[in-house]
């Protein structure tokens, strides 16, 4: 918008500006503030003049413009006139041609008109004859997509309703048939899909009656992989194949020539088109969400059929057992090959897993509640072997086995308490049913299988031995050899086939071995130890060193059987200390049946200590007890060892020199007469003459303080009693003589008739005189009142000397 004029002084030069505007909203614009102004400023007046003034100068320059044209403008209007006039006629002329081509028109639009209806009613006829062949199009497909469903062909008709919907009916839309077989179609294709759920149902039924004999194919198999494996082994030799487990990469790979599709085979075929077919049309019906959750539920509601209400392992075969494992393993394989056959969406890892667990812990329950109910370990055993069959057959197909381990460790611990009870029991009865004697041995076939089963080296003049021979242990001891091998192998056979916890059978197997062996043989012959019957003890004894040594042994071979894994440190067997300390018991005790029947013996001597009598020959009691002595030197200690043998006979034969001294030395025996000096020392003789014929030098020196006490009383009974008191005399021939007791005799034996006394000898030599009227020094004070005194004191610094 041009801006407001400026004042001007003059008007009619603003007016003039204002009449040259090129436009009539310039000429208004610049009118409108030239009439405010003049208004404002009072100069509506001068104004006036001024637009007068304009008005006036262009009238007369309109006039001038006229007068100078005016011929040219009467002219000009003329020839208008003229033309106006031809106009009008040619006006005329046209308007009549007009009628004229308006008559012809008209009649060549009702031929037109005519022509055109008579197209119009054969492009509708056209028309027609093409719809009703669309239509017909339209029916026949209709019809054809149910004749396909009475085929059973469930894809193929939902294609073919998938193009009559898509295509077909899209030609035919302006008709009610099409309007018609479109609502028709969502019917159809909930019949395809309930068809197709039919056959998926059947199928699933037939998978579900096929999953138990799947299993039982899919066992076998297993079990000519592990005949495979065995061969392979035994032909080849190789430590590091031998090593490998099944379904380890080692083995596979050795395995891989042999295919086996398990559930493609002559015995089974497992065919899954049902399946895709259920899956192609609820995916083109855009069901898969749906049908996903129904075929889940009805897998579980499959799985619940599956398992059973309880389990009984009491029948031979095993067949419930069976039966279960080869159902769960079956409907398993079937679920881990749908999860690969499938889109990755519709059977999910974590789906087959929660199936897999649920029904591995139904069968845990099941078999955990039944595991009572078997009380033979051999039929435990076969439990395990079915067990282990299913766990190796299904670690390949990826499922997870460890609560299945875990289940075997508590079979495990079962079996080897029900191993235990057995072998407890053949242990007692073993060692009640024993003769305790050696063994007699008739043939070299009876020798070499005892050889073979005990641990036992024969001594040398056993490794050719004439028949029949003895053994020194009885036969427990080889019986109960064998019973600790078939422990051991039967506990070791548990870990065929498939165990992992190796270390727990280590650990199992030493501390059941080592209760066995000490609470049913070593505590058992210790109960028997009580017997009177000193060769049954030594018999015992035999057998506990020979326990002994067989569980050295068994402490070895344990370490060599035990798993890698567990191989630390070495196996201490406390059942090797029970069997030595055993050992010592039955020692003492053959001390003590012997030494009570020595005190028996020499408890019927009936020394009359007063006797005047002098005997021929030894007492009754002495030939008695030599003759015992050497019985069981000949009998009964004859299965010892020499060294063990020969220490107990000298223990016996110290115990017989004890016995004897303690004779004499009794507090009720006072005095005691040369006669029965002589009847004493005639027994001493027997028993001294019977032992060095022995050709025993250790039993001897046994015997040496009783034969030089008993030489004292002889010396003591001839007056010669003083010897004792000589040093240079004494310790020659006193030397082993308690001074105590030797003066306590000296002071009981009664001198004999034409002998010096010795008491007499004693205070001459106390006064210095005698021995030829030489002189000796006092040894004792004077007076026979303080000879005891004096002496205890003296020889009881002596004998305590002698002592230290």
């Amino acid at each position: 918008m041009p801006g407001l004029i400026e004042p001007y002084d003059d008007l009619t030069g603003a007016v003039q500006q204002i009449i040259l505007s090129s436009s009539d909203t310039d000429y208004l614009d610049q009118l409108i503030p030239l009439l405010k102004n003049a208004k404002t400023q009072s100069h509506v007046q001068p104004l006036v003049q001024a637009l007068s003034q304009i008005s006036t100068e262009r009238e007369a320059e309109i006039e001038r413009i006229c007068n100078n044209n005016h011929q040219e403008f009467i002219s000009s209007v003329s020839q208008l006139q003229s033309a106006r006039e031809g106009t009008v006629t040619l006006t005329s002329e046209i308007l009549e041609l007009s009628r004229s081509i308006e008559a012809t028109t008209e009649k060549l639009a009702e031929q037109k008109k005519a022509l055109v209806d008579s197209r119009s009613v054969r492009q509708n006829i056209d028309d027609t004859t093409q719809a009703l062949k669309d239509c017909l199009e339209v029916l026949r497909l209709a019809n054809q997509v149910h004749d396909l469903l009475g085929k059973k062909s469930h894809y193929a008709a939902l294609r073919a309703l998938d193009e009559l919907q898509n295509v077909h009916l899209r030609e035919v839309t302006r008709y009610r048939i099409a309007d018609m077989i479109e609502r028709s179609v969502p019917a159809t294709q909930h019949l395809i899909a309930e068809a197709v759920k039919t056959d998926l149902n059947t199928w699933l039924y037939r998978i579900r009656e096929t999953s138990q004999f799947l299993g039982e194919v899919a066992f076998y198999h297993t079990e000519m992989r592990r005949t495979r494996q065995k061969e392979r082994w035994t032909a080849e030799q190789d430590s590091f194949l031998a090593a490998s487990k099944l379904n380890s990469a080692i083995e596979l790979v050795a395995d891989e020539q042999e295919e086996f599709d398990v559930l493609n085979n002559e015995e089974v075929q497992v065919d899954f088109s049902p399946l895709f077919e259920c899956l192609h049309i609820h995916e083109a019906l855009g069901q898969m969400d749906a049908f996903r959750a129904e075929y889940a539920t009805t897998r579980r509601r499959q799985k619940e059929l599956l398992v059973p209400s309880s389990l009984i392992l009491d029948d031979d075969d095993l067949a419930g057992l069976s039966s279960l494992l080869e159902g769960i393993a079956g409907f398993a394989i079937v679920e881990q090959a749908t999860m690969h056959k499938t889109p990755e969406n519709f059977r999910t890892r974590a789906a087959v897993d929660e199936l897999w667990d649920s029904m591995v812990q139904s069968a845990i329950t099941l078999i955990s509640a039944a595991l009572p109910s078997v009380t033979n370990d051999e039929k435990l055993l076969k439990v395990k072997g079915v067990i282990a069959l299913f766990i190796q057959t299904m670690d390949s197909w990826s499922y997870s086995v460890s609560a299945l381990d875990s289940l075997l460790l508590t079979i495990f611990s079962k079996y080897s308490d029900l191993l235990k009870t057995r072998y407890s029991d053949d242990f007692a009865e073993i060692i009640a049913g024993d003769d305790y004697m050696p063994m007699p041995i008739t043939n070299a076939e009876e020798f070499a299988k005892v050889l073979s089963v005990s641990w036992y080296t024969p001594p040398p003049e056993l490794q050719d031995p004439v028949y029949p021979c003895i053994l020194p242990f009885s036969q427990m001891y080889p019986m109960i050899c064998i019973d600790i091998r078939n422990f051991l192998n039967q506990i070791y056979l548990f870990s065929d086939d498939h165990f992992s916890h190796t270390a727990v059978i280590d650990s199992t197997l030493r501390t059941a071995l080592d209760d066995l062996l000490v609470t049913k043989v070593a505590n058992s012959l210790s109960s028997r130890l009580s017997s009177q019957y000193p060769g049954q003890i030594v018999q015992i004894l035999t057998n506990l060193e020979h326990f002994e040594t067989a569980c050295n042994e068994l402490e070895s071979l344990l370490v060599s059987a035990r798993s890698s894994a567990s191989a630390a440190c070495p196996i201490i067997l406390s059942a090797t200390t029970a069997f030595r300390q055993t050992s010592k018991q039955a020692e003492i005790r053959i001390f003590e049946l012997v030494n009570s029947k020595i005190d028996d013996l020499i408890e019927t001597a009936e020394y009359d200590w007063l006797s005047t009598y002098i005997p021929d020959i030894a007492s009754p009691y002495m030939s008695e007890l030599t003759r015992y002595l050497g019985n069981i030197m000949s009998s009964v200690l004859i299965g010892l060892p020499e060294m063990l043998k020969e220490q107990m006979y000298v223990a016996s034969l110290a115990h017989v020199s004890s016995a004897l001294l303690s004779l004499p030395l009794d507090p009720g025996v006072t005095t005691i007469s040369s006669q029965a000096v002589t009847a004493y020392a005639l027994d001493v003789a027997h028993l001294v003459n019977f032992v060095t014929s022995l050709d025993d030098d250790a039993a001897l020196a046994d015997l040496e303080e009783l034969r030089q006490t008993t030489a004292l009383m002889q010396l003591a009974a001839q007056g010669k009693g003083d010897e004792f008191f000589d040093s240079s005399v004494s310790g020659i021939k006193f030397g082993t003589v308690d001074k105590l007791k030797g003066v306590e005799l000296l002071e009981k034996v009664k001198i004999g008739p034409g002998s010096r006394p010795a008491l007499a000898s004693l205070n001459t030599l106390g006064n210095g005189q005698g021995n030829g009227g030489r002189e000796s020094p006092t040894v004792f004070g004077g007076g026979a009142g303080k000879f005891t005194t004096g002496l205890g004191e003296r020889f009881g610094k002596f004998a305590g000397r002698d002592r230290s």
